[in-house]
C-alpha cells in the first residue's frame, strides 16, 4: 500500500519543514505587491518567460529528492509508488488518454465556437516551446505530484493513521496554493473548487492504485498539451501555442462541465482497466 511507505520513512519529524516552507513561499507570494507579468512576457518573450517560470521547478524538485533520499532515507521508488518497481506503462498509458481528451476538448471547442480562437501557430516558436515543454514541465507537474500526492500525503497519514483525512487536506493544501494564479483572478474565487477537485481526482487515482503514476502521466499530460495547444491574455500558461483564446474569461456551466465530465470519464477508464475494487477501504480505510 503506497500511503503506507511514510512509515518506513526517517526523521519523520523533518517532515514538518519542507511543508511549511513552502507554505510560507506561497503565502508571500500572495501578499507580496503582484508581479506585471505581461510587461515580463513584452520584455523577455513568451518563450524565455516560459522557461525561467517553469524551469525553476528543477530546483524543487532535485531539492525534494534530496531530502526523501538522505533526510528520510526512503528509496524513490517507495517515494513514487507502493509496487516493486515504478511502472512506467502506467505513466505513459495515464499521459496518452489524457493528452488525446485534452486534444478531442480542444477540437470540439474551437469547432463549436470559432470565433473564441485565434490561429497563433508560428513553426520555429512552435518547435522551441514543444522541446522546452517536454523538457521542463517533467518537473514542474512532477514535482506537484510528489509533494501533494506524495509528501503531504504520506506525513498526514503518519499523524492521523487513516486515508481520508490526508486526501482531504491534500487536496485542499493543493487547490489553495493555486489561489494566487491568474485564473482564480479572472474566473473568481470560485474556481478555486476546480483546483480542489484535480487534487482530490489526483488523490483518489494516487490511494486506488497505489503509486503516483497515473497522477504523474495525467498532470505532466495536462500541462504540456494546455502549453502547446491553447493560451490565453490571461492565463498561467502564456505560450507561442497552436491557438490563442480571445473570448472573455466566465465561470459558465461549460466550463464546468468541460472539466468535471472528462476527468469522471478517465476515473471511469482506470477503474475498469487497473480493476479496483473496496473503494471504501482504499479511500476511507485505516492504516495499521
Amino acid at each position: 500500500m503506497y500511503i503506507r511507505n511514510g512509515f518506513s520513512a526517517k526523521n519523520k519529524w523533518f517532515y514538518t519543514l519542507p511543508i511549511f516552507f513552502f507554505l510560507l513561499i506561497f503565502i508571500s507570494n500572495l501578499f507580496a505587491p503582484k508581479t506585471d507579468y505581461k510587461s515580463l512576457i513584452e520584455e523577455w518573450g513568451e518563450l524565455t518567460f516560459f522557461a525561467i517560470s517553469v524551469g525553476s521547478f528543477i530546483f524543487f524538485f532535485l531539492g525534494l529528492f534530496f531530502i526523501v533520499k538522505f533526510i528520510h532515507s526512503q528509496s524513490i521508488t517507495q517515494f513514487t509508488t507502493g509496487r516493486k518497481r515504478i511502472d512506467f506503462s502506467r505513466i505513459l498509458f495515464s499521459f496518452l488518454v489524457w493528452g488525446g481528451i485534452i486534444i478531442l476538448q480542444t477540437l470540439i471547442s474551437y469547432w463549436l465556437y470559432p470565433m473564441n480562437y485565434q490561429w497563433n501557430f508560428d513553426p520555429e516558436r512552435f518547435f522551441y516551446l514543444m522541446i522546452l515543454s517536454f523538457i521542463f514541465i517533467p518537473f514542474q507537474a512532477g514535482f506537484e505530484e510528489y509533494f501533494f500526492r506524495g509528501y503531504v500525503l504520506q506525513f498526514l497519514a503518519i499523524i492521523t493513521k487513516n486515508k481520508w483525512f490526508p486526501l482531504l487536506i491534500s487536496s485542499i493544501y493543493f487547490g489553495v496554493v493555486h489561489i494566487a494564479n491568474p485564473e482564480i483572478e479572472q474566473l473568481g474565487l470560485e474556481f478555486i473548487w476546480v483546483y480542489i477537485s484535480m487534487g482530490l481526482f489526483l488523490g483518489i487515482i494516487t490511494l486506488m492504485d497505489g503509486g503516483l503514476e497515473l497522477s504523474l502521466g495525467f498532470h505532466i499530460a495536462n500541462n504540456i498539451f494546455i502549453a502547446l495547444l491553447t493560451t490565453s491574455s490571461w492565463s498561467a500558461f502564456q505560450t507561442p501555442s497552436l491557438l490563442k483564446d480571445i473570448s472573455d474569461p466566465q465561470l459558465d456551466i461549460f466550463t464546468i462541465l468541460s472539466f468535471y465530465i472528462p476527468i469522471g470519464i478517465l476515473l471511469f477508464i482506470f477503474a475498469k482497466k487497473y480493476k479496483w475494487t473496496n473503494w471504501k477501504f482504499h479511500l476511507f480505510g485505516k492504516i495499521k
